[in-house]
């Protein structure tokens, strides 16, 4: 799985003109599922997402996780983080989870952080969506399950 992490101020996806998830102070979280991706990668992704120490602590320095610091997760699927652009001009997505196995995973990954005890709201898996973000710092974090980088 990949994920593109941003902290933000507050963020929501809208589809067809009506918001479909929304949060204040959180983690906006662009999620990718791999063909190979498994259970487990859903699992350390949520672990990750979750302790991952971006917050700013009372002396301003990122020490504080999103389950330390409160907030909330916006999920939303974004399958073209396994676009494949390294030849020609238009990206394969061939290493990308077909969307039934990317649908299950993504909702795993969600599952995983609610289980923190992470409010977490949702984009519409599949849909053309609009997300809107106020990214805070601004702080954004590429993860990957494989630990490509």
């Amino acid at each position: 799985m990949r994920a593109v992490v941003q902290r933000v101020s507050f963020a929501r996806v809208v589809v067809d003109g009506r918001v479909s998830g929304a949060i204040d102070r959180g983690l906006l979280v662009l999620l990718g599922v791999a063909e190979t991706d498994t259970g487990a990668a859903a699992e350390w992704i949520a672990d990750k997402i979750a302790t991952l120490r971006i917050f700013r602590d009372d002396r301003g320095l990122m020490n504080l996780s999103l389950e330390q610091a409160g907030g909330a997760v916006l999920l939303v699927s974004q399958f073209t983080l396994f676009g494949d652009a390294r030849r020609g001009r238009r990206p394969s997505f061939a290493s990308a989870a077909s969307g039934e196995r990317a649908q299950k995973l993504f909702e795993l990954a969600g599952n995983a952080l609610e289980r923190r005890g992470l409010a977490v709201a949702y984009g519409v898996f599949g849909a053309d969506m609009d997300v809107e973000s106020s990214n805070q710092g601004p702080v954004t974090i590429l993860l990957d399950s494989d630990r490509t980088f």
